[in-house]
C-alpha cells in the first residue's frame, strides 16, 4: 500500500504531466479542458490531509443526558420573569459523569430573539460559588455568544470538564439589554442565583441581587458517554412539586441515586445511564392545560422533551391524573381516551427504537379534584397499564404508595398533607419502586427487555 506522502506525491506529477499534455495551440477557454483541470484539482483536493479532520468526529461522539428540564411557557405577565443586563448562574445535578460537556439553550417559547453574551459552566462548590480550577468558558458554534431565534433552542459546543456523577454543576448566562424569561421551567425547586447588572460569568463568586427556584432558558446537559439515558415524562410528581428544596428528592434523583450505587451480581449494570426528568407540574396527556406554565400535552411536546434528549433510550410514562382531576366531577375523561393517548406515545417511542415503561396513577381521594366517579376513571386506566402487555413494562407506583387500608389514599407516611403529591419519604418509595432490571444490558439490544411488572420492593 503507497504512502500517503507517495500518493501526493504521483497525484502530483500527473497533475503536471495532464497540464503539459494540455499545452498545445487550442482556445485558453476551452471548456473540456477546464473541466479536466479542475477534475485533476478535486483529486489532488479529496487526497490531501483535511485542515478541519475534528469537523468528521461527530460520527463517533456518544452523548448523553445527565440533565434535564422540560421548558414551558410563555407565562402569564404576572408571573413573567424580567432580567436585564444580568448574569443567571443555574444549578443542576448530575446523574452520570463525564470528561466532556455541552448544554442546551432554549428560546422555544419565545417570540423574540434571545440574546446569549456569554456563558460558562464549571463544578458547583457551595451556594453560587464555583469550584477553582474548574470554570469553562462555553462557545456557541465558535462563537462566544448567540442569538437565538423564536421557537429555537441551541447546543453550546464540547468543553473538557471532569464532570462528577451526582455531583452539582454551575452554569452561569449572561444576558445583555432586557430579557424576559418566555422559556423557562416554574417548579425548579433548586436555589439559582441572579446578579448584579453586569457580566459575572467568570466570576468565581456572583454578586447576587437576589434568588430564583425555576430554570430560565436551560433545558439539558450532556456528557461524552457511550451510555444511554432514560427520560422520566411525566406531571408534577414526577417534577417532584412538594418535595424540599435543594435537596434532590424527586423519585428520578432517588433513581439515579440507586443507578450509581446499587449493582447486580448476575448480569451487572451499565451504570452510565443518565437520567433526564421531563415532568411539568400541571401537565397532561391528551390537552393542555390553561396554565401555560403546565406546558403543553405529552402528545404535543414528545419530539422536543422525548426524542431530542441525548442518547436516549428508555423513557418511563407517569401521566393522566391531571387530565382525570381536571375534568367534569360526575362526567369526567374517559378511560379510553387516556389509553388511546396512551398508546400514541408507546407507538412513536418504538418507532425511535425507545423502550417505554407505564407507570400506574397513585392515589388521589381527599385532593381538591377528586370524585368517585374519577377514581372509577383511575383504576380503570391502572388496570389497563398492568395487564394490556402494550407497555415493555410497568412501574406500579400506585402500590408503591398507597395505603393498604385504604388503597385510594396515600400511606399517610408518604403524603405531603395534599392528599395529590408525595413528601420526601414518599417520593424515595417511588424511585425504590422502580426495578433496576430494566436498565440491565440485557435489555440494550431491543424493546421489551425485561415485560415485567414492577415490584413496591426495596433493591
Amino acid at each position: 500500500m503507497l504512502s500517503l506522502s507517495s500518493t501526493l506525491s504521483a497525484l502530483s506529477d500527473l497533475a503536471q504531466r495532464t497540464a503539459a499534455a494540455f499545452r498545445r495551440p487550442t482556445p485558453s477557454n476551452h471548456p473540456r479542458r477546464g473541466m479536466l483541470l479542475g477534475g485533476v484539482a478535486l483529486a489532488i483536493a479529496l487526497a490531501l490531509p483535511g485542515q478541519h479532520a475534528g469537523a468528521q468526529s461527530w460520527s463517533t461522539e456518544r452523548w448523553t443526558g445527565t440533565w434535564g428540564t422540560a421548558p414551558a411557557g410563555p407565562p402569564a405577565p404576572a408571573n413573567l420573569q424580567t432580567f436585564t443586563d444580568q448574569t443567571l448562574r443555574l444549578i443542576v445535578h448530575t446523574s452520570i459523569g463525564g470528561n466532556r460537556v455541552r448544554i442546551r439553550v432554549s428560546n422555544e417559547f419565545g417570540t423574540v430573539p434571545l440574546r446569549i453574551g456569554a456563558a460558562r459552566i464549571g463544578v458547583r462548590a457551595a451556594g453560587s460559588d464555583v469550584a477553582p480550577g474548574t470554570d469553562r468558558a462555553l462557545t456557541f458554534s465558535g462563537s462566544t455568544s448567540i442569538t437565538i431565534p423564536p421557537g429555537a433552542p441551541v447546543l453550546s459546543d464540547p468543553v473538557e470538564l471532569n464532570v462528577p456523577a451526582l455531583g452539582d454543576l454551575a452554569v452561569s448566562l449572561y444576558l445583555p439589554g432586557t430579557v424576559e424569561a418566555t422559556t423557562i421551567h416554574n417548579t425548579g425547586l433548586q436555589t439559582n442565583y441572579v446578579s448584579l447588572p453586569g457580566d459575572f460569568t467568570a466570576a468565581a463568586t456572583l454578586p447576587v441581587q437576589r434568588t430564583i427556584t425555576a430554570w430560565p432558558f436551560l433545558t439539558e446537559v450532556d456528557v461524552d458517554s457511550a451510555g444511554p439515558s432514560i427520560v422520566t415524562l411525566g406531571d408534577s410528581i414526577t417534577d417532584g412539586t412538594r418535595s424540599t428544596v435543594d435537596t434532590n428528592n424527586r423519585w428520578p434523583d432517588w433513581l439515579a441515586r440507586r443507578l450509581q450505587t446499587v449493582r447486580d451480581p448476575v448480569l451487572g449494570l451499565n451504570a452510565r445511564l443518565g437520567v433526564v426528568n421531563r415532568g411539568i407540574s400541571g401537565n397532561r396527556l391528551v390537552s393542555d392545560s390553561p396554565n401555560p406554565l403546565a406546558g403543553r400535552s405529552i402528545l404535543e411536546r414528545f419530539d422536543r422533551d422525548v426524542l431530542a434528549t441525548a442518547g436516549v433510550r428508555y423513557m418511563t410514562l407517569l401521566i393522566g391524573i391531571n387530565d382525570i382531576g381536571n375534568s367534569p366531577a360526575t362526567n369526567p375523561i374517559p378511560a379510553a381516551d387516556l389509553i388511546a393517548g396512551y398508546r400514541q406515545v408507546i407507538a412513536r417511542a418504538h418507532a425511535k427504537g425507545i423502550a417505554v415503561f407505564g407507570a400506574t396513577l397513585t392515589p388521589f381521594e381527599g385532593a381538591g379534584y377528586y370524585s368517585p366517579e374519577k377514581e372509577v376513571v383511575r383504576q380503570a386506566v391502572n388496570n389497563w397499564i398492568r395487564n394490556s402487555d402494550e407497555f415493555d413494562a410497568v412501574i406500579d407506583f400506585d402500590l408503591a404508595t398507597r395505603d393498604p387500608s385504604h388503597p385510594t389514599r396515600f400511606l399517610p407516611a408518604y403524603d405531603s398533607g395534599d392528599h395529590l403529591h408525595p413528601n420526601d419519604l414518599g417520593y424515595q418509595a417511588m424511585g425504590n419502586a422502580v426495578p433496576l432490571t430494566l436498565f440491565r444490558s440485557l435489555g440494550m439490544s431491543g424493546l421489551k427487555p425485561a415485560q415485567q411488572k414492577a415490584p413496591a420492593t426495596v433493591e
